[in-house]
C-alpha cells in the first residue's frame, strides 16, 4: 500500500511538472517584450514567426497529451502490482470445482411487456390452404398422367369462352444466371451483352413486342458499357411499356440458404440502381429457377411494394394437387399474420419447367413445336422428334388451332379467363435470328387468332405486369387485391422434387465452406455499413467531413454487389462449376478485405478522444484487422498482438450487436506475461491458454489470452494490453490430454503445463457457474447438459454419422440428396485424442478424429454468452468418395414427428417428418436455427452458416456438415462436388426450460424463439471484432469508448442495417441513411434467465430522435423496404410503431 501511494504521488508530480511547463511556455508567448513594443502593428515577418510558434505550440500540445497518457499508463502499471479486479476479488474455485469470477456486478433486469408476447400465444393466420395440411393429405405417388406425365388429362367444352374470350399474354424472357457453367463475366461477354444489344434494336421494330428482364447485376454491367443512344433506346422501351423489370434484384436470389439480411440487401441494391439510372419501378416478382420457395421472399416483396409474384420450382405432387383444385393462384399470407397485411398475389407455374416445351400447355411435344429457335437447321431441336414449322399462310389456321388447344387446356387449371404463357429459356434471344423467329411467327399466330372471332381468344405479347393487371381488371379489383373466391395460402414450398424421388435437398449443404464465408462477410457488411454511417454523420456534425475518408463508400458498394451476386441461386447454393466457385470466392475475399478497411477507418475516427488529432493516411492504417485470409479458400488466421515491455498495445473491440454485450474475447499474444486493463485502468482476469497446432502439439511462440468484456451496443471499447510480470489476475488454463494409448505423448512447454492420462470409458464433466456438461470417456463427444438450477441432467448425445449414395442409376450430386439408406455410425479407425481445457473464463473439450475435430466450449460469463454451448466442427473429408458427414444429436425430448426450422433467419416454420416420404424428403434448409421441443424443454441448434437439417426420430436433430460426391446428378451442372475444403462450422446449442404453467400448444403452426434465443443467434452470427492499434513511432493519441446509442433499443428490436443511401455519384453517399429495423416475434413461455444486459420491450414503440448520441435527426421519413416508395416525413421527435415480425425502413438525415 505504501509503495502504491509513493508511486501515485510520483506520477502526480510528473503530471504537474508537465502541465506547469506548458503553462510557462504559454506565458512566455503572451508576455514577449518585443511583441509588446510593437503594440498591435505586427510587421509581416513577425506574423510568420508567430504562425510558426503557434504551430510549434500545437505540436507540443499533442506531444504533451501523449506524454500524459503514457504517464497515466505507467502509473497504472506500477500501482497495479497488487492487481485488483473491478469488484476487488480474484477468481476462485467454488465448492463444485467451477470457477467463480469477479464481475462488475451491475444489476440487470428483464422487463418484457406481456402484450409483446401475444403473437406467440394468440390466434394466427386464417388460411384456406395450409401447406402442412397439403403435405399430410398428399399420397406423393407418381402415376403416369399421359402427355402431362406428372399431371392428368385436361378436357374442356368448346363453348366455355363464348361469353368471355380467353385473354392470352405471351411473355418473352431470357433467364440469365450470374454464374453457373460460366463465370458472371464470361456469360456477359459471350451471351448477355448480345441479348441486351439485340433487345433495344428488335423491340423497337414493332411496338407490340414485349420483353421482361430480371437480373440487375447483368443489366447494370451492360448499361455501363452501352453508349448514350442505346441507353436512351432502353429508357424509351421502358417508358412505353415494352420492356419491364421483374423483381429487380441484383440477382434472382436463392430462397433456401440465403439470410434475410442479404435477401433484402441485394433487392435494395437492384432497386437503388434502377431508381438512380433509369427511374424504373418493378411491380411484379419473377422467380422461375430457385429450387423451392420461401414465404420470407413473399414478405420481402410485399414490403418493397410489389403487388404480385410468380414462382415455378414446386414439388410436382403439389403442382398437380393445386392444378386439380385450381389453387395455382392464391394470396400468399405469412403464418403469423392475424389479418391480411402480408398478403401478396402469387401465380404458380403448373408444369415441369420454365422452358417453352413446358409453358404453353400440358403437352411438351406440341409446345416444343412453338419454340421457333428449334426450327430445323438450328443448333437445338425437339426431343419429341416433331420440329416446329415456320408459320405461313398455308398452315397458320392449323398451327393456331393446335396452339389454342394447349392454351385452353392450361387455362382450365386456373380460375380466371386471363392466361400467362412465358416464352423463353436460359440465355435466350442472344442472336438477332431468334428475335425474328419467335416474334414474327407468334405475331402471325396472334393476328390469325384475333381476326377470327369464332376462336374466342385475344392473344398478344405482354409483360408480367400486363398479365397481372388484366387479371385484376377482369375481377374488378385494385392491383394486388384479392380477386373474389381466390384462396389464401400459408406455408412454404420446401422440399422441392422435380421428378420421382429426386429431392433437391443436397444443395442445402453443398460447398459449406462458401456458405460459411458468405455469412462472415454479411456480418462484416452490416457492421461496416453501421460504423460508416455513424462515422460520416459524426464527421458532418463536427464539420470534419473533408478529413474523413468518405470515399470508402465505393468499398461498401463493391461489397454489397459481391454479396448480392453470391445470393444467386447457383452461388450460395453450391451448384456452380468449380472455376465459377473460385470466381465467387475471389470476389467475396476482395470485398471482405475492403469491408475490414471501412471498419478500421470508421473505428479510428470514432475512438479518437480529441478529433483534432485525427489524421487519416491511406498508406498507414491506424488499426490492424482481426484476422487475415491468405486465399479465397483458406481459413482465417487471427492477428498476433506482439506485446513489448516498452509500453502497452491498445485493442479496440467492436460489438456489432444492438444490445450491450457481456462476453469473453480471445486474442493471440506472443508472451505468457500478459495483463489486460480497461480504459479506466482496472485489471481484468485473463485466462491464458496454449495455441495447438495438432492434437498434442502446442505453439512455443503464440498464446491465447481470453478476458471478459462489457461492450456498448453497436459500439467500440478500448483495452490496454501489457507485457508485464506475473499478475494474480492472469491464470493459466488447466489442460489434460486424454490419450487413446501409450504411443502418444504431450509436448508441454514450460509456461503452460499439460497433464496427460490414458483415456477410460467413464463419463467426465466440465462446469461453469451456469452449466455442467457430461462427455463420453470413449468418444470425447457431448453426452449431457445440466443447468445449475435444474436438479436433473438432460441427455444430449452427439454422434457423427455418414451417408453414402445409391449404388446404381441416379446418385447424389450438387443438387440432389439420394442416400443409399439410413446413415451409419462414423467409423473411426483409431480412438480420438481428447483435450480437456479448464479455466476461470471458459472450459473446452476438443475431440480429434481423422475427418473432423469437434470442440465444445462453455463460457463462465454471466448472461447470454454463458447460457449456451459453443460448438466448432472442423471438417475435412477430401479423402472420401461419395460420402456425406452429419452431426446427430440424440435427446429424450418427446418431440415426436415435429421439428422447427427457420426460413432465412427471419421466421420459424413447423416441419413434420413424414414416414410416407423418402428419407431425403424430410431434410430442410436451416439458415440460422432448428429446434425440437416438448412440454418441458426446447433444444435449439443455432448456426453461423446455412446447412441441411432433419429430425430423423423423435428427440433427434441431424445436420449435414459436408458432402463429397464424385458424379453429376443430371441437372445441367456436369460436375460432382470434388472441390471440398477444410471447413469450420460454428454452432451454439441452447437448452431452455418451459416455464411452469406454460405448456406447449401442439396445434400451433407458428412458433417463435425466446429473447435469449434471439440474442444467442445474434452473438453467434456477429462476432466481436478485435482490432489492435498499430504501434506508432510518436505514441498513440488518447482513445476512448464510442457508445453511439443514447438509449437502449427495445430488446425485441433488431437493427437490420443502417445503410448510407447513394447519391447521383455511385461512389459517394448522399446525406441520407436508411434505418432498417425488424421487430422480433417472442415466445415468453420459456424461463428467462439473467441476460447480462437490461432488456425491456415497449409494445413496438421506438423514438428514433432519441436513439443516437451527439447527432441531430433532421429527417424521419417512412419508406418501402427497398427505398423506392416514400410516405410523408414525420415530425422528427415522432415515435414510430412496429408490429411483431414487421420489418420497416426509414430514411434519416443525421448530423
Amino acid at each position: 500500500m505504501k509503495l502504491r501511494k509513493q508511486v501515485t504521488v510520483c506520477g502526480g508530480a510528473i503530471f504537474c511538472v508537465a502541465v506547469f511547463s506548458l503553462y510557462l511556455m504559454l506565458d512566455r508567448v503572451q508576455h514577449d517584450p518585443a511583441r509588446r513594443q510593437n503594440g498591435g502593428n505586427f510587421p509581416r515577418s513577425q506574423i510568420s514567426v508567430l504562425q510558426n510558434r503557434i504551430e510549434q505550440l500545437e505540436q507540443l500540445l499533442e506531444e504533451n497529451h501523449q506524454i500524459i497518457s503514457h504517464i497515466k499508463d505507467s502509473v497504472m502499471e506500477l500501482t497495479d502490482t497488487g492487481a485488483v479486479s473491478p469488484s476487488g476479488h480474484l477468481p476462485f474455485r467454488g465448492a463444485n470445482g467451477s470457477w467463480v469470477l469477479p464481475f462488475d456486478g451491475r444489476p440487470t433486469f428483464l422487463a418484457v411487456n406481456p402484450q409483446d408476447c401475444q403473437l406467440a400465444a394468440g390466434s394466427h393466420s386464417q388460411a384456406d390452404v395450409q401447406m402442412l395440411d397439403v403435405f399430410s393429405l398428399l399420397k406423393f405417388d407418381n402415376p403416369d398422367g399421359g402427355v402431362w406425365k406428372q399431371g392428368f388429362d385436361i378436357t374442356y367444352d368448346a363453348d366455355e369462352w363464348d361469353k368471355e374470350p380467353l385473354q392470352v399474354f405471351v411473355v418473352p424472357h431470357s433467364h440469365n444466371d450470374p454464374g453457373w457453367i460460366k463465370t458472371f463475366d464470361k456469360y456477359f461477354t459471350d451471351q448477355t451483352q448480345h441479348i441486351l444489344n439485340n433487345m433495344v434494336v428488335k423491340l423497337a421494330e414493332d411496338p407490340r413486342r414485349k420483353f421482361i428482364w430480371s437480373e440487375i447485376s447483368f443489366f447494370s454491367k451492360w448499361w455501363e458499357s452501352a453508349d448514350a443512344q442505346k441507353q436512351e433506346a432502353a429508357r424509351k422501351l421502358i417508358l412505353e411499356g415494352q420492356l419491364e423489370f421483374v423483381t429487380g434484384g441484383w440477382v434472382m436470389t436463392d430462397e433456401a440458404n440465403v439470410h434475410y439480411f442479404a435477401m433484402i440487401d441485394q433487392l435494395i441494391e437492384g432497386h437503388q440502381w434502377l431508381e438512380r439510372n433509369i427511374g424504373a419501378t418493378p411491380h411484379s416478382g419473377w422467380a422461375i429457377d430457385p429450387f423451392g420457395h420461401s414465404s420470407t421472399m413473399a414478405y420481402v416483396l410485399k414490403r418493397a411494394n410489389l403487388t404480385s409474384m410468380l414462382i415455378q420450382r414446386v414439388h410436382y405432387s403439389v403442382k398437380k394437387h393445386f392444378s386439380a383444385t385450381r389453387n395455382l393462384e392464391f394470396m400468399w399470407r405469412q403464418p403469423w399474420d392475424t389479418g391480411s397485411n402480408s398478403d401478396i398475389f402469387c401465380h404458380m407455374m403448373p408444369f415441369y419447367s420454365y422452358d417453352v416445351p413446358h409453358t404453353c400447355g400440358p403437352d411438351p411435344k406440341i409446345c416444343c413445336q412453338f419454340d421457333f429457335k428449334r426450327l430445323p437447321g438450328g443448333r437445338i431441336n425437339c426431343p419429341w422428334k416433331v420440329p416446329p414449322k415456320t408459320v405461313v399462310e398455308e398452315n397458320v389456321a392449323e398451327r393456331a388451332q393446335l396452339l389454342l388447344d394447349q392454351y385452353r387446356k392450361k387455362s382450365k387449371l386456373y380460375r380466371s379467363k386471363v392466361l400467362l404463357i412465358p416464352l423463353g429459356d436460359d440465355f435466350r434471344y442472344d442472336k438477332p435470328l431468334e428475335w425474328d423467329q419467335q416474334y414474327i411467327n407468334y405475331q402471325k399466330l396472334f393476328d390469325y387468332m384475333n381476326s377470327h372471332p369464332e376462336m374466342h381468344v385475344k392473344a398478344q405479347f405482354g409483360t408480367l405486369t400486363d398479365y397481372f393487371n388484366a387479371l385484376y381488371k377482369s375481377y374488378g379489383v385494385a392491383q394486388g387485391s384479392r380477386p373474389a373466391d381466390f384462396p389464401v395460402l400459408s406455408g412454404d414450398f420446401f422440399a422441392y422434387a422435380d421428378r420421382e424421388d429426386h429431392y433437391w435437398t443436397g444443395y442445402f449443404t453443398s460447398r459449406p465452406f462458401y456458405k460459411s464465408l458468405d455469412r462472415v462477410i454479411e456480418s462484416h457488411l452490416r457492421g461496416a455499413e453501421i460504423l460508416y454511417s455513424l462515422a460520416v454523420a459524426n464527421a458532418r456534425n463536427m464539420g470534419m467531413e473533408g478529413r474523413y475518408p468518405v470515399s470508402d463508400y465505393a468499398l461498401l458498394v463493391d461489397a454489397r454487389r459481391s454479396v448480392g451476386l453470391f445470393q444467386h441461386h447457383d452461388g450460395i447454393t453450391g451448384t456452380a462449376k468449380e472455376n465459377v466457385v473460385v470466381d465467387y470466392g475471389t470476389r467475396l475475399l476482395r470485398s471482405l478485405i475492403g469491408l475490414k478497411r471501412v471498419i478500421i477507418n470508421a473505428a479510428h475516427f470514432l475512438v479518437m478522444k480529441n478529433k483534432e488529432f485525427y489524421r487519416f493516411y491511406q498508406t498507414e492504417p491506424f488499426l490492424e484487422t482481426d484476422d487475415r485470409r491468405a486465399t479465397q479458400d483458406s481459413l482465417p488466421q487471427r492477428t498476433l498482438i506482439e506485446l513489448d515491455p516498452a509500453g502497452p498495445r491498445y485493442l479496440v473491440l467492436f460489438n456489432p450487436v444492438e444490445q450491450e454485450r457481456l462476453c469473453a474475447v480471445t486474442v493471440l499474444v506472443n508472451t505468457v506475461k500478459v495483463r489486460v486493463l480497461t480504459e479506466d485502468g482496472q485489471t481484468l482476469p485473463v485466462q491464458l491458454s496454449a495455441q495447438w497446432s495438432s492434437a498434442s502439439q502446442m505453439s512455443a511462440e503464440v498464446f491465447e489470452a481470453t478476458f471478459m468484456v462489457r461492450l456498448p451496443s453497436l459500439g467500440l471499447a478500448v483495452y490496454h494490453l501489457y507485457d508485464s510480470p506475473d499478475s494474480p489476475m492472469t491464470l493459466r488454463s488447466d489442460t489434460l490430454l486424454r490419450l487413446p494409448g501409450s504411443a502418444l505423448t504431450a509436448r508441454a512447454l514450460d509456461p503452460l503445463p499439460v497433464r496427460s492420462q490414458q483415456a477410460d470409458p467413464q463419463t467426465f464433466y466440465v462446469s461453469s457457474q451456469f452449466l455442467t456438461l457430461g462427455f463420453s470417456g470413449t468418444t470425447g463427444l457431448l453426452e449431457s447438459i445440466k443447468h445449475k438450477d435444474d436438479p436433473q441432467e438432460r441427455k444430449v448425445q452427439m454422434h457423427f454419422v455418414m451417408y453414402g449414395t445409391r449404388p446404381s442409376k441416379d446418385k447424389s450430386g450438387a443438387y440432389l440428396f439420394l442416400p443409399d439408406g439410413k446413415a451409419t455410425p462414423y467409423d473411426h479407425r483409431e480412438p480420438p485424442v481428447v483435450r480437456v481445457v479448464e479455466g476461470p473464463l471458459f472450459s473446452e473439450v476438443v475431440a480429434y478424429y481423422q475427418h473432423f475435430e469437434q470442440a465444445i466450449r462453455i463460457h463462465n460469463v454471466p448472461g447470454v454468452d454463458g447460457l449456451s454451448v459453443d460448438i466448432t466442427s472442423k471438417v475435412d473429408i477430401r479423402d472420401q468418395t461419395n460420402k456425406e458427414l452429419a452431426l446427430r444429436m440424440v435427446t429424450d425430448i418427446q418431440s415426436r414427428d415435429v421439428f422447427y426450422t427457420d426460413l432465412n433467419g427471419f421466421q420459424m416454420q413447423l416441419r413434420r417428418r413424414h414416414q410416407k416420404l423418402p428419407l431425403q424428403a424430410n431434410f430442410y434448409p436451416m439458415t440460422s436455427q432448428v429446434y425440437i421441443q416438448d412440454s418441458h424443454h426446447r433444444l435449439t441448434l443455432h448456426t453461423a452458416q446455412s446447412l441441411g437439417v432433419s429430425s430423423p426420430e423423435s428427440g433427434q436433430l441431424e445436420v449435414i456438415l459436408d458432402r463429397r460426391l464424385m458424379q453429376d446428378d443430371n441437372r445441367g451442372l456436369g460436375q460432382g462436388l470434388k472441390d471440398n475444403k477444410r471447413t469450420v462450422n460454428h454452432f451454439r446449442l441452447l437448452l431452455e426450460r418451459r416455464s411452469t404453467g406454460n405448456k406447449m400448444m401442439d396445434s400451433s403452426t407458428t412458433s417463435f424463439p425466446s429473447v435469449l434465443s434471439h440474442m444467442t443467434n445474434g452473438f453467434l452470427n456477429h462476432d466481436v471484432l478485435a482490432l489492435p492499434v498499430l504501434p506508432k513511432r510518436r505514441g498513440v493519441p488518447p482513445l476512448q469508448t464510442f457508445a453511439p446509442l443514447k438509449s437502449a433499443l427495445p430488446c425485441d428490436f433488431h437493427l437490420l442495417n443502417l445503410r448510407s443511401i447513394q447519391s447521383q455519384d455511385p461512389n459517394a453517399p448522399s446525406p441520407y441513411t436508411a434505418l432498417i429495423v425488424h421487430r422480433f416475434g417472442l415466445d415468453c413461455a420459456l424461463d428467462s434467465p439473467n441476460l447480462g444486459y437490461n432488456c425491456t420491450t415497449t409494445q413496438g414503440q421506438l423514438n428514433i430522435s432519441s436513439l443516437f448520441k451527439n447527432l441531430d435527426l433532421q429527417l424521419l421519413q417512412p419508406m418501402s423496404l427497398t427505398l423506392m416508395y416514400s410516405s410523408p416525413p414525420l415530425a422528427n421527435h415522432s415515435t414510430v410503431s412496429l408490429d411483431p415480425m414487421e420489418i420497416s425502413a426509414f430514411k434519416l438525415k443525421l448530423r
